[in-house]
């Protein structure tokens, strides 16, 4: 796992200043505390930072092919290496390292761009052919790895794992982009597609980019997707066995390291069968940690503890409390983007817990997303079903009139907080779903906004890029459609953007077994009834890990890593939620109602209403425009 940067000019080939390319690294030094390099040629200039994972002493960065034709920045792991080296060295491929990093630059000589459906595993990278005169950037298959992208005034393209990387070059803008802030205020991050600043890009999960010195920039070119369009045929008990095979397959491929290895370990269906899996691929016990909380009802350590007595693991457990939220400053530090997804504090402190004792972690992201094990995920493919007894017609003026006539009620039990379910019934499957995934739904965000930040925004609406990812996703129900937006832009937007951040921050490399494409493929073919049955989610994953797990772990309710900002908000953090309407940052772009954000601070604070999530997104907000230093 590393950092990587770089500058290319692809009109001309002038020559790259490797002061600039070493402040661009020094930038994201956490990434890679273990080794440094430099290297620039005309019109080229790449920089590395290693955290060292396998071939601890050799395949140093930026790395040369083994006919110095080609160099590579690589972030990342690709877990069948071995098998690919062996493969190319029986068609003459040369090999000088025993790392990953020379398969790639083989596998490039051998294949061209047809090399990315060869890897397996988690990665961005950067690889200038020199004969070629080319740069080719790609990124893994469901967006594990970042890669940020700009084009400055002085024709070139920089690159690099983090935002960081681009602002310490002299010529990036700090300009704001407003659709950015709609975006956020809406999801909580900003997407992959868009940034924080106008005219900074992600490239996109399972997308690649090929630039040729002298020819016109070209877009970013998909080489992967993930189809929920077929439905696979077999019984249960053979689609269990299939499950198993491809679960093993991806836990211990993923347990390859030359340094300490162990996993997070909450006690919920995911991270415990991961834990299992590793155990049962293990001869000594696995070492896991969980993080818990001050408030009981959010605390799930006593349901980690029980797994870790049952698979004999090497467990630690630590506990976050509103003490921590004096940290939220190294929080907006490690993300740059505004980020207010509240659970990457306790990600970060289990980050932290894990590398006192491992320098690699294995977790339970992703199965959610593939299986179908949000609750959101049931209330779609229901709604769905009800939406299909009444035409649109009819429809949308009924349900729209019973949403607006009924109290949001944030305070009552939940099967009486029925305004959501009969918005969502008035609304198509798509636009239903969107408002499922949205923090600040679209009304409270224009009651928020001044005129000036409206005359910013336009007629654009953040929800315009998901409803047309899920029009067009291939796909046959509304599931399906809401899966593949989680997969998607959910996934690597939100989750796997606050675990590279926090892990990295502090120099910890995380793994995602449950994200592996074949088993993510294998999950999208399912039926539907493979997935969600009986009011559950993640069927034929239970189904599968009754071998291993009890079924208090595999049945209890699903708690999520939820940090108890609700409850901070209006105890000992009252004071900041009072505080944000006349934060500086925010007050000084002009883009907010002030007194409006006072009242919904008060209604918080008072038990009226929960605004807890907001409250967290505007201050995070603040500080990151502080420190981006544009407000």
């Amino acid at each position: 796992m590393c950092g990587i940067a770089g500058i290319f000019h692809q009109n001309t080939a002038k020559p790259v200043d490797p002061a600039r390319v070493e402040a661009m690294c020094d930038a994201i030094a956490h990434r890679g505390p273990d080794a440094y390099g430099v290297w620039t040629a005309p019109g080229v200039g790449f920089g590395h930072r290693r955290l060292s994972i396998i071939d601890i002493e050799g395949s140093p960065e930026p790395m040369p092919s083994a006919d110095g034709r080609a160099m590579l920045l690589f972030n990342g792991e690709i877990y069948n290496y071995r098998e690919l080296r062996d493969e190319l060295r029986a068609q003459g491929a040369v090999f000088r390292t025993a790392g990953d990093g020379e398969v790639i630059l083989a596998a490039w000589q051998k294949w061209g761009v047809d090399c990315l459906k060869r890897l397996d595993g988690m990665f961005a990278f950067a690889l200038y052919d020199l004969s070629q005169q080319c740069l080719f950037l790609a990124r893994d298959r469901l967006g594990v790895k970042p890669l940020f992208t700009a084009s400055l005034s002085d024709g070139s393209l920089i690159f690099g794992s983090e935002l960081k990387a681009l602002t310490a070059h002299p010529l990036l803008r700090r300009e704001v982009d407003p659709l950015a802030v709609e975006d956020y205020l809406a999801w909580g991050y900003v997407p992959d597609t868009r940034c924080i600043l106008k005219g900074v890009e992600k490239l996109p999960a399972g997308h690649y980019r090929l630039l040729r010195r002298g020819d016109a920039a070209s877009a970013p070119v998909q080489w992967w997707d993930v189809s929920f369009a077929e439905r696979r045929k077999g019984s249960a008990a053979d689609l269990d066995a299939e499950l198993l095979h491809l679960l093993r397959a991806a836990v211990t491929s993923r347990m390859v390291a030359d340094v300490p290895l162990g996993a997070f370990l909450s006690g919920g269906v995911d991270s415990s069968s991961v834990v299992a899996l590793m155990a049962e691929a293990s001869s000594a016990p696995v070492k896991t940690c969980s993080i818990g909380f001050d408030v009981a009802a959010l605390d799930e350590t006593g349901h980690a503890a029980a797994v870790a007595e049952r698979f004999h693991t090497d467990h630690r457990s630590r506990q976050v409390s509103q003490d921590d939220y004096a940290a939220i400053d190294d929080l907006v530090g490690m993300f740059d983007e505004p980020f207010a997804d509240a659970s990457a504090l306790p990600t970060w402190r289990v980050c932290q817990l894990a590398r006192e004792s491992v320098t690699v972690a294995l977790s339970g992201d992703g199965a959610d997303e593939a299986f179908a094990g949000y609750r959101r995920h049931l209330f779609q493919a229901r709604e769905d079903r009800a939406r299909g007894f009444l035409p649109a017609g009819l429809r949308r003026p009924l349900f729209g009139a019973l949403g607006a006539a009924y109290p949001k009620a944030d305070w009552a039990p939940r099967p009486l907080r029925a305004k959501t379910t009969l918005q969502a019934l008035s609304a198509s499957s798509e636009e239903g779903y969107a408002n499922a995934l949205s923090v600040t739904p679209p009304a409270l965000r224009a009651a928020l906004y001044t005129p000036a930040f409206e005359r910013l925004r336009g007629d654009y609406r953040a929800e315009d890029p998901l409803l047309a990812l899920m029009r067009a996703a291939p796909a046959r129900s509304g599931l399906d459609r809401a899966q593949y937006a989680d997969l998607k832009f959910w996934l690597p937007g939100d989750i796997l953007t606050k675990v590279d951040r926090t892990s990295m921050s502090v120099g910890l490399e995380a793994r995602e077994p449950l994200l592996d494409h074949r088993l993510v493929e294998f999950a999208a073919t399912l039926p539907e009834g493979f997935r969600l049955r009986g009011g559950q989610g993640k069927w034929l994953l239970k189904r599968t890990m009754r071998r291993y797990l009890p079924d208090e772990v595999l049945y209890r309710p699903k708690q999520g890593f939820v940090t108890p900002i609700a409850a901070w908000f209006r105890g000992p953090l009252a004071g900041a939620a009072r505080g944000i309407a006349a934060s500086t940052a925010l007050a000084r772009t002009g883009w907010f109602d002030s007194a409006r954000i006072g009242r919904l601070a008060n209604d918080h604070i008072s038990g009226q209403s929960d605004h807890s999530r907001l409250l967290w997104q505007l201050t995070m907000l603040d500080r990151s425009l502080a420190r981006l230093g544009i407000a």
